[in-house]
């Protein structure tokens, strides 16, 4: 069983940056690909963004490309992502995702996931 714990979020202004951290355990870091998901309130649960196994490949919903960046680190059993020029429409449960599926469609969709953590909260100001 693999378990997820976020860290990392707190309110914070528009324009501020802030850094997510999933820590990882119960199995080898390097097996599972990650990925980050939010969900606003009254809104369903969308992808932010994902990264492979060895963290070559990364991909970014366009609504965050170019100011969010995921990383992972295999010998800390941790993902992160850092959030820059943040906008009040981030504001979301930040959840992280993990799956050890190897061959899907895409790995944009929630469905894939077997592994959540409990979510962490980012509220930005305006």
């Amino acid at each position: 069983q693999v378990q997820l714990v976020e860290s990392g979020g707190g309110l914070v202004q528009a324009g501020d940056s802030l850094r997510l951290s999933c820590a990882a355990s119960g199995r080898t870091f390097s097996d599972l690909y990650m990925g980050w998901f939010r969900q606003a309130p009254g809104k369903e649960r969308e992808f932010v963004a994902s990264i492979s196994w060895r963290g070559d490949s990364t991909y970014y919903a366009d609504s965050v490309k170019g100011r969010f960046t995921i990383s992972r680190d295999n010998a800390k059993n941790m993902m992160y992502l850092q959030m820059d020029s943040l906008k009040p429409e981030d504001t979301a449960v930040y959840y992280c995702a993990a799956t050890l599926q190897r061959t899907v469609l895409t790995f944009r969709a929630s469905g894939v996931y077997e592994y959540w953590g409990q979510g962490t909260q980012v509220t930005v100001s305006s």
